[in-house]
């Protein structure tokens, strides 16, 4: 009786340190060069649909049930997503934009997990016909489910998919818009 207790208290005494131990918060950015001016480049970014072509989540589930509520571009904007479990459910809301520099927007995930990120897509002229596009989000990973960060490279994951949308966004801007 007393080996089951401790053994019981012992893995509660480990899960309290991991969930002390484990991130708290999480950043992950990635950016690139596109040959295009920046007034183009922000133009094309500023509309939520657009990421349909390049958005790798969109690759992983063409077949995604989507609904959009207000004006494109506009703060306010929602859009919905339904998909398969590489997907999930969620939406994002446009919550800020300033002209030819930055959008940001809140993205909540409803399944497989329920959280909230705030994510940004930001530009930076490098030169006339040259702009630097920086993808990114952030969130907090509240106790006892940050322990799920040891045992996850979320920065590894989470950038490999920013590297591939930035890649075909380069593609999409520079080659056919």
């Amino acid at each position: 009786m007393f080996l089951v207790l401790y053994v019981v208290l012992t893995i509660a005494i480990i899960f309290v340190l991991l969930a002390l131990i484990a991130p708290r918060s999480y950043s992950v950015s990635r950016s690139i060069d596109i040959e295009k001016p920046l007034t183009e480049v922000f133009a094309y970014l500023k509309l939520i649909k657009n990421q349909d072509n390049w958005s790798p989540w969109k690759k992983k589930d063409p077949e995604m049930k989507q609904k959009f509520i207000g004006t494109d571009g506009e703060v306010g904007f929602i859009s919905k997503w339904e998909g398969n479990k590489a997907v999930g459910i969620g939406e994002q809301e446009i919550k800020k934009v300033e002209n030819n520099y930055k959008i940001e927007t809140e993205l909540r995930f409803f399944k497989p997990w329920k959280s909230l990120s705030n994510a940004f897509l930001m530009v930076d002229a490098i030169d006339d016909n040259n702009t630097k596009v920086t993808w990114g989000f952030s969130g907090s990973n509240p106790a006892p489910t940050n322990i799920f960060m040891l045992f996850f490279n979320f920065e590894k994951a989470v950038g490999k998919d920013f590297e591939e949308g930035l890649s075909d966004l380069k593609a999409i801007l520079e080659n056919e818009y």
